[in-house]
């Protein structure tokens, strides 16, 4: 076993046992915090599948975050007021079925990640970043100037959607369901960083014209992945439109985009579990510093910049050895 994995295993232990032991001292806002962190690294581990993968820099990722998030809170506030979604080409019963609306939700981000990638990786570099970020602003908008589902005050949910007889109410139940779903998706990460696409994905980040000359299209490899990526930041963004019970404008926001790519750099670009890593140590930064003053994203800057400048490889590029990336 390798030091990269002996890593990944105890961040996910450590994951799992601290929620356990605040629930055992009865600390419910620490097992909070801490399945805030498992949420939102399904979205870094979502971004990292385009960015460390593809090599694909996207500023957009909050579209498909903020799609998750709505796409819960619609279907959940149809139910909670018990009308149809009328309005639309075909009337939509809302549900309070946590895998119906992870459904929905991966499904509608995966669908316009589809064609905002189609679109956006007919260019390169800054133009690709910036395409991605106008996505993004336009949805915010739209969803600012959406009465009907709140606007720019967002819209509550009263109580957390169901789960085949789980109390999701009870912080540690919600907790494990999430912490399950984030080991999915690292083991669905993790195959497809080793399977014959992400071979080849990795081969077109580093050099295009050789996977051309095998008769690869680049074009399509990218494609599939930002699709693949956009999905799972849906689910992610569903999970944590529920977690606060509460959606907003905010989740299509650039500065979401913005931190959900500190995730993935903090921890490693390219690594299968960088991104839990740096999600982790970003919600540990908030909690700890965030309780010293306000302006504590002044240190998460010299974090990141130390990273950036001494530590290529992320935490784990750090820690494992910077040859061990996509184990």
């Amino acid at each position: 076993m390798t030091r990269e994995h002996l890593l990944n295993t105890a961040l996910m232990a450590v994951l799992l046992l601290f929620p356990l032991w605040a629930w055992a001292t009865d600390e419910p806002f620490l097992i909070t915090l801490t399945t805030r962190a498992v949420i939102l690294a399904i979205a870094g581990v979502g971004l990292n599948i385009a960015l460390g993968f593809g090599g694909l820099v996207s500023f957009g990722h909050a579209l498909f975050f903020g799609l998750g998030g709505y796409a819960m809170g619609i279907l959940a506030y149809h139910a909670q007021t018990y009308t149809p979604v009328a309005d639309w080409p075909m009337t939509i019963e809302g549900t309070k079925s946590m895998p119906v609306i992870w459904l929905v939700a991966t499904l509608v981000s995966g669908l316009v990640a589809l064609g905002v990638g189609a679109l956006s990786l007919r260019t390169t570099g800054v133009y690709f970043i910036m395409i991605t970020l106008a996505f993004s602003q336009m949805f915010y908008y739209f969803a600012i100037s959406w009465p009907a589902y709140g606007g720019e005050d967002g819209l509550s949910i009263y109580v957390r959607n169901g789960f085949f007889g789980l109390n999701t109410m009870d912080p540690i139940q919600f907790f494990a369901v999430c912490y399950v779903l984030l080991a999915g998706v690292l083991f669905f990460t993790a195959r497809l960083a080793r399977s014959p696409f992400g071979l080849m994905l990795g081969a077109a980040r580093q050099n295009e014209t050789r996977v051309e000359a095998v008769g690869t299209r680049p074009y399509r490899l990218y494609l599939i992945a930002f699709t693949i990526s956009g999905a799972i930041t849906g689910l992610s963004g569903a999970l944590f439109a529920d977690l606060n019970r509460f959606v907003s404008p905010v989740m299509f926001s650039w500065q979401t985009s913005g931190e959900i790519m500190v995730f993935v750099i903090l921890g490693g670009v390219g690594r299968v579990f960088g991104p839990v890593a740096g999600a982790a140590l970003f919600i540990l930064l908030e909690h700890v510093l965030g309780g010293l003053s306000e302006y504590w994203h002044i240190y998460l800057g010299a974090l990141l910049l130390g990273t950036v400048l001494f530590a290529r490889g992320g935490l784990y590029g750090m820690i494992a050895g910077r040859a061990a990336a996509h184990d």
